[in-house]
């Protein structure tokens, strides 16, 4: 039994073939609820990484037949100790050494690197939930990973919403935010909110729980944001967004986002929801997400079902999407390896 591990990069073609291949049969076995992505969308994300990631690429053969591969984002303007890693096997080719051939290549090119730690992330049952196979957690153990921050994954089905539920949620959530108007948008932000778009995201490593992960907050200014943009669209993202403005001061004070994947019109992601610090306790955030929910599915009829994460014990936003109908479907652990 022969394995090989080789680096590629963007310009190799049949070894992105490959890797998508492996992805797939991983994703039918791992996540059978979630609609596999289409090569298109599995390509463009290894061809346009998000700004500030450099990527790096290894596909692993088994006796010359490829069975998994490994994806490692480095980022580049903060967190520069730091790299997370996406490493998938086939599931019919576990068990053979070839994760942790993977495991042994990531560690050495981290290291040239200069990094200190690695992220990733596995999926298992809920503790009341049905039975279902973890993947990934014992071998994070086994490598000598620390579970870091718990998260749950939530979905709401369109078909199951309350809609006299959201009217009232949304009047008592109007009649609170006097003083507010809420702004949607595609793709991207009005030239005269954008900076404040980058405002809200560089607090999300602050305001939201991040367990002993190892992260430092980005900084994210109104470039950034315009850069995240192109490379949503040059993925083939649509993204739908809610904004609530301060009337009197004419900012942008809270923002909700969900993507959806026109390859795969029935599935969507409730991305970030985030409130400025001094604009809480006005119901804005449950605001921004009523109405970014019906603004999404206006534009998207073939909508059928949307998934959110949550850390465990965010408990604000957990109750937010509760009432808004999202129900627990898996477990989710980030796991920290110190090099």
């Amino acid at each position: 039994m022969s394995i090989v591990i080789a680096s590629f990069d963007e310009s190799d073609q049949a070894a992105i073939d490959a890797a998508f291949q492996v992805a797939a049969a991983a994703q039918a076995v791992d996540l059978p609820d979630v609609p596999s992505p289409s090569h298109q969308v599995f390509e463009s994300a290894l061809r346009h990484p998000m700004p500030g990631r450099s990527l790096r690429m290894a596909l692993a053969t088994l006796d010359d037949v490829p069975v998994g591969y490994l994806v490692l984002h480095l980022p580049q303007f903060e967190n520069i100790e730091n790299a997370s890693l996406d490493l998938v096997v086939r599931p019919d080719r576990r068990r053979r050494g070839v994760g942790r051939a993977l495991y042994e290549h990531a560690v050495r090119v981290l290291r040239e690197q200069g990094r200190k730690r690695i992220i990733s992330a596995s999926v298992g049952p809920l503790p009341e939930g049905p039975d279902r196979p973890a993947v990934g957690a014992g071998f994070a153990a086994a490598l000598g990973a620390q579970p870091a921050l718990g998260e749950v994954r939530r979905r709401l089905v369109v078909d199951r919403l309350d809609h006299a539920v959201l009217d009232a949620l949304l009047a008592d959530a109007r009649e609170r935010a006097t003083g507010y108007r809420t702004v949607t948008w595609q793709a991207e932000a009005p030239e005269e909110y954008v900076a404040d778009v980058g405002h809200l995201e560089s607090r999300l490593v602050l305001d939201s729980p991040t367990g002993d992960l190892v992260l430092e907050p980005e900084r994210v200014d109104a470039e950034r944001v315009r850069s995240i943009e192109r490379v949503l669209t040059a993925r083939g993202r649509a993204s739908y967004h809610c904004g609530v403005v301060h009337e009197a001061s004419g900012r942008l004070v809270a923002w909700t986002m969900i993507i959806v994947l026109p390859t795969v019109p029935c599935h969507g992601d409730q991305q970030i929801t985030i409130v400025d610090p001094a604009h809480r306790g006005r119901r804005l955030g449950l605001l921004a997400k009523i109405e970014n929910l019906r603004y999404a599915l206006a534009h998207e009829p073939e909508l059928r079902e949307v998934d959110t994460w949550n850390a465990a014990d965010n408990r604000h936003m957990i109750a937010i999407n509760e009432q808004l109908g999202f129900r627990p479907v898996d477990a989710w652990t980030n796991w920290q390896l110190d090099l």
